[in-house]
Parts: structure tokens; C-alpha cells; sequence
């Protein structure tokens, strides 16, 4: 999966960006997902669930991409 998300706001957490893009069905998952390690923020490992996700960042993992993009495109 490669996507661009969208933002409405100045920021998303990280755990919810991971749910709205379906890469996990619930936040629960979305956090067990994180504090295991499986995900990457600008290539970095990320563990914090509720990390705040800003435009020009990218979030990756094993089959997916998410580049997101600042509110107003």
C-alpha cells in the first residue's frame, strides 16, 4: 500500500493516521502495531503511539507507505 494522506489539522497522532488509512482496523491494533516496533517515522523506528504525525513527514512499514501531506494540501 502507498498512500498520501491528507491533513485537516496541524497534526495527526500516530496511532490514529495508522487506523484511517487501514493499515490496523482499530486503534487498539494501531497501538500493539506500534510498541512493536513495526513502524517507521521518516525511517526512524517509532514506539510512541500517540506521536504527532506533521506534514512532509512519511510513515512506512512492511507493505505500506504514507506520505503526509500539511492541511491545504
Amino acid at each position: 500500500m502507498n498512500e498520501t494522506f491528507a491533513l485537516e489539522t496541524e497534526y495527526i497522532p500516530l496511532c490514529d493516521l495508522l487506523k484511517y488509512c487501514g493499515v490496523t482496523e482499530t486503534g487498539g491494533q494501531a497501538k500493539h502495531f506500534i510498541a512493536d516496533g513495526n513502524v517507521l517515522v521518516d525511517g526512524e523506528v517509532e514506539l510512541r503511539k500517540t506521536c504527532k504525525i506533521r506534514g512532509g513527514q512519511v510513515v512506512s512499514g512492511d507493505g505500506f507507505e504514507i506520505r503526509v501531506e500539511g492541511a491545504g494540501g
